[in-house]
């Protein structure tokens, strides 16, 4: 199950909360250009619709930071603006409404500015994401420690000190590395000496299918020793895919629950249905079920009962027909070209009842 999740300070973006036993959220960031304000709100309500819960937009310049004004009246979703060098973009952004800041305070001006910038988010109640990445250390620490855990945390702690120095601690820490250990490393090491929630990511973690594998190989270290608060999958290509990647990297780990899990056999020589065709068919029709249930879908007689019978409905294929199990009941046998709509029939009614059961759980409570 995983160890306990460490303690932290809670912070709050919007209707987003992280640390302090919150759920751990998946962010994601847009891959428009910002000023394009309508091809950025269609980009962020794809995300949204995917499941995205925190969307990162970036902001190099006072265009962008302008159009951030079109893009919140168009949307409820959690913004966070993504700011480099220039504290008046981060000022900009905040009051045109992001919910929060990803910054390093000790690469936006001296200490009047960051003043500035801290005044306006402690009175609009807007969190500030220290984000430090290895490739980008100051070369003092790279020169002391090189590009290693050490130095990323001494950095986090040098941008973290700026912001306590004037009060303010609606703080959350990212320490972000294309390599896994190192970045497992760095999130261990803040772990033990933050109080801060951790925004988990492996920076530049390429396409997919290798950029998924390298990303969840390293959350999956983290978060499986309790670490970690909010989660970015950061791949090249359609954002769509980040959200995917890190909503699954969550369910695979008991933390989370956004719907249907599907788990199914690989397939051999036992197989006597098109299983593969099969199971995507199954995930396509239940793609827009919000319940969390398990739905097994199995290719022969040999493991397939078994299994099916561990989730809250399956099917176990046989030669030309299949048996749909409910909870561990068999249900009734199918003619094969009825498998598909049988077993999604069934998890919608597993589903209902789920749900009006929390419902009247829900009731009891209130």
């Amino acid at each position: 199950m995983g160890a306990t999740r460490r303690e932290t300070k809670q912070v709050r973006a919007g209707t987003v909360a992280f640390g302090a036993g919150a759920p751990i959220s998946v962010q994601s960031m847009t891959k428009t250009d910002t000023r394009d304000a309508q091809a950025t709100l269609g980009q962020v309500r794809k995300l949204t619709e995917a499941g995205c819960e925190v969307v990162r937009i970036a902001v190099p310049d006072e265009d962008a930071a302008r159009a951030l004004t079109a893009i919140r009246a168009g949307t409820h979703a959690v913004l966070v603006a993504d700011i480099h060098f220039n504290y008046r973009l981060a000022i900009m952004s905040m009051e045109a409404g992001v919910d929060k800041l990803r910054i390093n305070p000790g690469n936006i001006g001296g200490e009047a500015r960051v003043r500035e910038v801290v005044r306006c988010a402690a009175d609009r109640d807007i969190p500030i994401r220290i984000g430090v990445n290895a490739g980008s250390l100051e070369p003092d620490l790279l020169a002391r420690y090189g590009m290693t855990p050490r130095a990323m945390v001494e950095s986090a702690r040098r941008h973290v000190g700026i912001l306590e120095s004037f009060g303010f601690e609606k703080i959350v820490v990212s320490l972000k590395a294309s390599d896994v250990w190192t970045t497992v490393e760095a999130y261990r090491l803040a772990a033990s000496v933050m109080p801060y929630p951790l925004h988990l990511g492996l920076t530049e973690a390429g396409p997919p299918p290798s950029g998924i594998i390298r990303s969840a190989v390293a959350l999956g270290i983290l978060l499986g020793e309790g670490i970690g608060d909010t989660i970015r999958v950061s791949l090249t290509g359609d954002p769509i895919a980040e959200v995917h990647a890190g909503r699954e990297i969550l369910q695979a780990l008991g933390l989370r629950r956004f719907g249907p899990v599907i788990i199914s056999c690989p397939t051999c020589g036992r197989s006597r249905t098109a299983l593969a065709e099969t199971a995507e068919a199954v995930r396509r029709s239940l793609a827009g079920l919000n319940v969390p249930i398990t739905v097994a879908i199995m290719g022969c007689e040999v493991n397939g009962p078994g299994e099916a019978r561990h989730a809250d409905v399956g099917l176990a294929c046989g030669a030309g027909f299949g048996l749909l199990f409910r909870r561990g009941e068999a249900v009734r046998r199918v003619p094969e070209k009825e498998m598909v709509s049988a077993l999604v029939a069934l998890a919608h009614d597993v589903a209902r009842n789920a749900a009006a059961a929390e419902e009247n759980r829900g009731s009891d409570r209130r």
